[in-house]
């Protein structure tokens, strides 16, 4: 007789599964809550504890944990010491293991969780079931996802048995369980530590989500999401409108939410090939909108926004007047999605909780042979703003000093920008050299340069770039200082009477 082991904290489906095995001929080997369910259905089995000839102990910490259940599991059916072996100590075969862990994802994510409850829900004998039946896939069939209930009984139906493909299918999903199961566990211990940068990293991530196609159309893609902290994310965003997005939408969407989550007053941000092309502030969303489109009415076709407050109908209207890729905001009044909606392609993303910024997650890079991982650029100003030359700010031109250091920091090094009135009005970004860049910018403000300010990502190392924007009438400048030749810059700011301003803080981007 065939035997399956249910045990399961996911019952989805469970009764089904075993009340076919038994018509089948099995016989189920069956414990704690599962078995509980199944007496209920009047569904036979035998408790595990008469396998074992052993009680349960330690509040059930300690129940599979045994030599006459994991020889029952690992052995080889082929091999003659083992079946002697088995044979000789009186252990029953184990041909289907049914079981799932312990819901330690969703306990850490409960608000307010003691520390005990979390170490409660760390499964010990299930991860050690389920892996030595997925090293044993040559004989035995694991199940840990009740979706994959209907292919095993399918087979057994029509077959007798599961077929090797499918062992070892499902021994797959196995490992790669219990693989991201003992990756929350490690970051759980590293947060409770304080390791930031562990010998070994594991970081979980799920839900695969396939893409038709990455960068380019040769290249295949998924996206994975974290298991948590996804609010005001683009993983959490609910597609209300258009189609599917790709890679670079998802990537390019990212980055304008990076850079919107800098700002607290009405503010829209437009990004295309993951650089911004306008970024406006304003007394409402119409007026920031005017300023972001402004800034760069031919690169904002065929980019995306995103913005931080509830998209009205004039808004939709003024968006709608162009093609974008994608929106993204925190809500819509019905008006907006019906004007938004009349474009059949046009992706319409709802971020909840779209300003949160609070992630302890990692930027991540991967190269050849490894990958980079590095603290989120969080910060914005070093300890202190340190006015460098002889003319100070005005009130207006700081408060566009500010809202060009917060812009900066989303435009690809080397990135400067020049803005006025709380709006872009020409960005120079991913330059080889940070005179390029200036050049860009001034050029592409054109007669706005006059009266704006100049926010770098960078230090200056000569003051050609300095005489540059005077000329173009630039009055003030924000960087980081720390060049060897800062002294040159300052005197030239100075001899056009212009404000620059030390922050203390590089930002590049790269």
């Amino acid at each position: 007789m065939k035997r399956a082991l249910i045990s399961v904290y996911d019952k989805r489906g469970v009764v089904q599964l075993a009340r076919e095995l038994v018509s089948l001929g099995w016989e189920i080997i069956s414990t704690g809550g599962t078995g509980k369910i199944l007496r209920n259905e009047d569904i036979p089995f035998r408790d595990i504890k008469e396998i074992t000839n052993f009680p349960e102990i330690l509040d059930g910490r300690v129940k599979t944990l045994h030599p006459h259940i994991h020889g029952g599991i690992l052995y080889k059916r082929d091999e003659e010491e083992h079946k002697r072996i088995l044979k000789k100590l009186d252990i029953g075969s184990i041909d289907l293991v049914v079981n799932n862990l312990y819901p330690f994802e969703d306990t850490i994510k409960k608000e307010g969780i003691s520390h005990e409850e979390i170490i409660e829900n760390i499964d010990i004998g299930g991860p050690a079931m389920i892996r030595a039946a997925a090293k044993n896939y040559k004989y035995i069939t694991v199940v840990i996802d009740p979706s994959d209930y209907g292919r095993v009984l399918k087979e057994l139906r029509t077959r007798g048995e599961t077929s090797l493909d499918l062992r070892r299918e499902l021994a797959r999903k196995v490992f790669q369980y219990t693989a991201y199961y003992d990756s929350l566990i490690a970051n759980y211990f590293n947060c409770l530590n304080n390791v930031e940068f562990p010998d070994i990293i594991t970081i979980p991530f799920k839900d695969k989500q396939e893409l038709r196609y990455g960068e380019n159309p040769h290249q295949k893609a998924a996206f994975y999401k974290e298991y948590n902290n996804l609010d005001g994310t683009i993983a959490a965003a609910i597609q209300l409108h258009g189609k599917e997005l790709s890679f670079n939408n998802i990537n390019d969407g990212n980055g304008a939410l990076e850079i919107l989550k800098e700002f607290d007053e009405p503010t829209v941000v437009a990004v295309k090939h993951a650089n911004p092309c306008g970024i406006g502030s304003g007394k409402d969303l119409l007026e920031a909108y005017v300023k972001a489109y402004e800034c760069d009415k031919i690169s904002i076709f065929g980019g995306i926004i995103a913005v931080n407050r509830i998209v009205d109908e004039e808004v939709a209207k003024r968006i709608n007047e162009i093609f974008i890729e994608i929106v993204m905001a925190p809500d819509y009044t019905q008006k907006a999605l019906e004007v938004l909606a009349t474009k059949k392609n046009i992706r319409i993303l709802k971020v909840p909780n779209i300003m949160k910024n609070d992630y302890a997650s990692y930027d991540i890079k991967k190269v050849l042979g490894g990958v980079l991982i590095q603290q989120r650029n969080r910060d914005l100003l070093g300890q202190e703003l340190k006015v460098v030359t002889k003319r100070k700010p005005t009130e207006k031109e700081m408060e566009d000093l500010i809202f060009g250091w917060k812009a900066v920091k989303g435009v690809k090094s080397n990135g400067v920008l020049l803005a006025k009135d709380k709006a872009t009005i020409g960005i120079g970004g991913g330059e080889v050299n940070r005179v390029w860049a200036v050049k860009a910018a001034i050029e592409r403000a054109g007669d706005k340069a006059k009266g704006s300010v100049l926010a770098s990502d960078g230090f200056f190392p000569f003051k050609d770039s300095v005489e540059a924007l005077a000329k173009a009438g630039v009055t003030a400048i924000i960087q980081p200082g720390g060049s060897l030749r800062d002294q040159e810059s300052i005197e030239e700011a100075d001899k056009n009477g212009m404000v620059m301003i030390f922050t203390g803080m590089r930002h590049f981007k790269h």
